[in-house]
């Protein structure tokens, strides 16, 4: 059969798959019940820290629940949230309750889709917008612009992505170009720190352990910076692509002096469980659980073994493209798309103007200062504030050096283009992410592998589960949020029933666990953010950087679950 005919097939099947199912079949509701760590103001009304900020609620007996007898009863709840209070002990006890619905497997048919498109195709945007119309038919949402596309785009997420990535990372990248400042700390990296493929992949690592915000910020920062030095050095996109993507989540969780922990302590109390109380003794089993975040640490010893090719695993896929890359100069694979596009690729200097390096050190400079500025005074990067302030002393710099305004806006213009379609993937990734969250995907798998299971196993089984669940959705963040409720009341009631020695010890095993499976999963997902922006901002193609970073990833997994499973055994 001809690739593109399966292809046809694939997707026909698929859409009346998802006809079918929203259609026909009804979907299962339950219930998430998170306990809360509740204080109470001095008005009397209690209230909670989500995000570094009280949020205040008024609960109901727990006995007087709609959500808990809709669902007992069978019939659709009426509404999504409540929250209730418990009386019965000592003290009150407050949660929060959560009306989540999932189609069982047919939950997981939206990722699934997009992901096998991608596969198939090897082209992103029909493959996201197929797993976002498998999504709608789900739901029963037909008018697909309406109620599906509009409202995901309508939203603060959406166009803090446009003005960043489209608007403010395009144009700085495009400054750059027209100026040649990259191509000057090219050539001033390759005169005094870089000596070849090797020292120009360190320096992508250490500037990676450097910008240890993660995420986004830190795939964007890495990728912008090195690509012209790389490129001169001949190495891969693919290698660097995984270089920048494997020193983003792994390093924000190691060197987690960020909005980390602050977001997941939210997800991680346990009534009764005396070293979670309160917000300072999460605060500090997360860092007291970072030794035991064994991916994370494999996953950045591996990219720094890969960036000095001292590394006792290579996938064929990697070695293949260093041979390539390294030999005929090629640094993408023979029909290879990359997101970033030729615009960035050259430099478009005008006549008489002279590059300096400053015009790419100050404006870099001033994006971390402002960055790690905001993040020290506020708790949180402002990074479309550091951005923003980078581009226009970027701008100022070439406008006082003699540049006309005329070239230097025909250099933004070079940089919005060369980020477009980044951009639109990227915001198809999100729409998607959004909807597998509404057919409930995730609540589906939780509830498929949270069942019975022996206690040493528990650490490897979460893994597994925040894997699936991170590689479905695109996102670690949302994976903690459905996961850490379910894990560690369940690591708790584990320990107590197999009577463990070191019931702290095991729950930081199963805590490490979860936040490693949902970075690895959000990491080598194809829909992901850090995926895509990591494939944009060093111009690999998307799915080239998806084939070759699984099989390293896999190894650090691999080394962890070994590593996790035997702790268990010898030391809980």
């Amino acid at each position: 059969m001809k690739p593109r005919l399966r292809t046809f097939l694939l997707f026909a099947v698929a859409m009346a798959a998802s006809w079918y199912v929203g259609a026909f079949v009804s979907p299962t509701f339950s219930v998430t019940e998170t306990t809360l760590d509740a204080q109470m103001a001095e008005s009397g009304q209690p209230y909670y820290i989500a995000r570094g900020e009280r949020t205040y609620f008024d609960a109901v007996p727990i006995a007087d629940s709609r959500l808990r007898a809709a669902v007992a009863g069978g019939e659709p709840p009426g509404i999504t949230e409540e929250y209730v209070v418990d009386d019965s002990g000592a003290e009150p006890t407050y949660q929060k309750l959560d009306a989540q619905l999932h189609w069982g497997f047919w939950s997981l048919l939206p990722a699934v889709v997009a992901v096998m498109l991608c596969w198939l195709t090897r082209e992103p945007v029909t493959s996201l917008l197929g797993g976002i119309v498998s999504g709608a038919l789900v739901l029963g949402q037909y008018d697909l612009t309406g109620a599906v596309l509009i409202p995901s785009l309508a939203t603060t997420n959406a166009a803090s992505i446009f003005v960043l990535y489209l608007w403010l990372l395009g144009g700085l990248m495009g400054v750059w170009s027209r100026t040649g400042a990259a191509q000057a700390f090219a050539e001033f990296m390759t005169r005094h720190v870089v000596r070849g493929p090797r020292t120009a992949k360190l320096t992508a690592w250490m500037l990676g352990v450097i910008f240890f915000q993660g995420g986004t910020m830190s795939t964007v920062l890495v990728g912008t910076t090195v690509k012209p030095i790389a490129d001169r050095e001949r190495v891969s996109h693919e290698e660097l692509s995984y270089i920048v993507d494997s020193t983003s989540s792994p390093i924000a969780s190691q060197l987690a002096f960020n909005a980390w922990p602050g977001y997941v302590q939210a997800f991680i109390f346990v009534a009764g469980v005396s070293f979670l109380a309160t917000e300072a003794d999460r605060v500090q089993f997360f860092f007291m659980s970072v030794p035991f975040c064994l991916y994370a640490i494999f996953a950045v010893l591996g990219t720094f073994l890969l960036s000095v090719e001292k590394t006792p695993f290579l996938g064929p896929q990697m070695a293949a493209a260093m041979e390539r890359s390294r030999s005929t100069g090629a640094l993408d694979a023979e029909g290879a798309e990359p997101l970033s596009a030729k615009e960035l690729h050259a430099s478009h200097v005008p006549e008489g103007y002279g590059p300096h390096v400053l015009e790419f050190f100050l404006p870099l400079g001033t994006l971390i200062g402002v960055s790690i500025g905001t993040f020290v005074a506020t708790g949180t990067p402002n990074v479309l504030w550091a951005f923003g302030i980078a581009l226009l002393l970027a701008a100022g710099m070439a406008l006082g050096r003699g540049m006309s305004l005329k070239d230097l806006i025909g250099g933004f213009h070079d940089g919005i283009k060369g980020v477009v379609l980044g951009s639109v993937i990227l915001l198809l990734a999100i729409t998607i992410g959004g909807i597998s969250t509404q057919t409930g995907g995730a609540v589906y798998l939780v509830e498929l592998l949270g069942a019975s299971i022996p206690y040493y196993l528990l650490p490897v089984l979460l893994q597994v589960l925040t894997m699936v669940v991170a590689f479905s959705t695109g996102t670690s963040w949302g994976t903690y949020a459905v996961a850490f409720p379910l894990a560690m009341p369940l690591a708790w009631a584990v320990a107590g029933a197999n009577d463990l020695a070191h019931p702290q010890f095991f729950m930081t095993l199963c805590f490490a666990a979860v936040m490693d499976g949902s970075v690895y999963g959000d990491q080598c997902s194809p829909i992901s953010d850090t995926t895509v922006l990591s494939s944009m901002c060093t111009g690999c193609d998307l799915m080239d950087h998806v084939r070759t970073q699984i099989p390293q990833a896999s190894v650090a997994a691999g080394l962890a679950a070994i590593g996790w499973t035997m702790m268990a055994a010898l030391f809980a």
